[in-house]
């Protein structure tokens, strides 16, 4: 397929789209190879969006080191891709004695990582910031920089960005098979042979199986299932922060947060699943969930529940993300990258920039000068195109026909109903398409292309 590139990335998610960015951005020849019918259709699609500062990170990480590269890059260009933030902060409450003694470390751990602005706050300053919380909340930790993003738009973004500057994405172009002979790899995948001189693992929940295809994985992905139930929009103006617990040493906890689009989440639960395609709900989980939520804020016992979802974090036996380069393979690995990959993918990219640029050959002397490709703003909070006119086809989020339709078109048109879905919110408000799935789907159909 083509005369070759000089990178193939496996994996359509988050963290394989920012890669493919950044490399394309330095004038690099790039490919992207997605086993789903769109952009994440894995792990990438099901997150709590929450823009993370790494205060709370293991001292010293990689993951760390990620994380708070890609914050800062994500708010130096966010304007120019046209990204919401919802600057909300976080609070980690204490709901226990126990739990309070543990407060300060967390103020130390943060500072340690270089996040001076967390502080302890009292009972009063908590209640007179979040008036809804349940009485039993003690203190708590004041992170000012934790906030809420769109997990679909950026990557969007950055695909779109990378096939400005001349990158490739394929769909429904899964790796069967990896051959390298000359200093080159071909690629089997169903769209055909695709050949490149250094290929980048980013295959998230299949990042085991492909690194098998290169050397016996020095990881193992051991998902980990996160369920969440999201109330109705009337819920969202019950809390300002994000609300976290104190973790424990398996867990970090489930957290009460709003979304970019107006709703109040609570999630993730963490689950040992061997579920690698599409996490699963259940009935009991989800009623536990929701009833932390009301212990937590008693006022949305009277509120519905708009959605319940679960997304899978391609977790692995080791603690920090599982980057490194093979030099004598022409081949980078990128794994393991879990909860926190949707901040630390910009940072990420950098990090394989860098690795490429030491092991592979030097960068473009001369990169092309940066395109620029705003996305579609979806946030609750910010102007939409409803408000300017146009007819409305989903009522319930406030999706115009024109929004579907533009979806469908473009360089990296939806490839399947659910990526419409991530691209538009149509059909994923209260009645979940009941009144227009139909018209959605007719859409869809009209464009002569992908999968409902």
């Amino acid at each position: 397929m083509g005369d070759g590139f000089e990178i193939a990335v496996i994996g359509g998610g988050v963290v394989g789209l920012a890669i493919l960015r950044r490399l394309a951005m330095a004038g690099l020849s790039c490919v992207l190879l997605e086993k789903g019918a769109d952009i994440l259709s894995g792990a990438s699609k099901g997150n709590s969006a929450l823009l993370h500062t790494g205060f709370d990170a293991p001292p010293g990480s990689l993951e760390l080191a990620c994380m708070q590269k890609g914050y800062a890059e994500y708010l130096a260009i966010r304007e120019k891709l046209k990204l919401p933030l919802l600057e909300t902060a976080a609070l980690v409450v204490a709901w226990s004695e126990e739990e309070r003694a543990k407060l300060p470390d967390i103020v130390a751990k943060a500072h340690a990582n270089g996040v001076a602005d967390v502080r302890l706050i009292g009972k009063a300053e908590m209640t007179a910031r979040e008036p809804r919380l349940a009485a039993g909340a003690l203190d708590a930790v004041l992170v000012p920089g934790e906030h809420v993003i769109d997990p679909w738009s950026s990557p969007l973004a950055y695909a779109q960005q990378a096939i400005a500057h001349g990158a490739k994405v394929i769909r429904k172009a899964e790796v069967a098979a990896a051959e390298r002979e000359g200093g080159t790899w071909t690629l089997k995948t169903p769209a055909g042979d695709v050949t490149a001189r250094i290929v980048i693992n980013a295959a998230g929940l299949f990042g085991d199986i492909i690194e098998g295809f290169v050397r016996p994985s020095p990881f193992t992905i051991k998902p980990r299932k996160g369920q969440f139930v999201v109330f109705d929009k009337p819920a969202s103006q019950l809390v300002k922060a994000i609300i976290l617990p104190v973790p424990t040493e398996r867990t970090k906890g489930v957290v009460l947060f709003r979304t970019i689009f107006g709703n109040l989440a609570i999630g993730p639960t963490a689950e040992e699943t061997d579920e690698r395609e599409a996490g699963t709900c259940d009935t009991a989980t989800l009623e536990r969930l929701k009833a932390r939520a009301i212990e937590m804020v008693p006022a949305l016992a009277g509120i519905g529940v708009n959605a319940i979802y679960a997304g899978l974090r391609p977790a692995t036996e080791h603690k920090d993300y599982v980057i490194e380069a093979l030099p004598d393979r022409n081949w980078i690995t990128v794994g393991g990258i879990r909860s926190t990959g949707l901040t630390g993918s910009l940072g990420i990219a950098q990090h394989v920039e860098q690795l490429y640029a030491t092991h592979f050959g030097s960068l473009p002397t001369l990169a092309p000068q940066p395109k620029w490709t705003p996305v579609p703003m979806l946030a609750e909070h910010e102007p939409r195109p409803y408000r300017s006119g146009g007819e409305i086809v989903c009522h319930c989020e406030w999706v115009t026909r024109g929004e579907i339709e533009n979806a469908l078109k473009g360089a990296l048109p939806a490839g399947d109903l659910s990526g419409l879905k991530r691209r538009t919110r149509a059909m994923m408000g209260r009645c979940q398409g009941f009144n227009c799935g139909a018209e959605v789907r007719a859409l869809f159909a009209k464009a002569g292309h992908g999968d409902t």
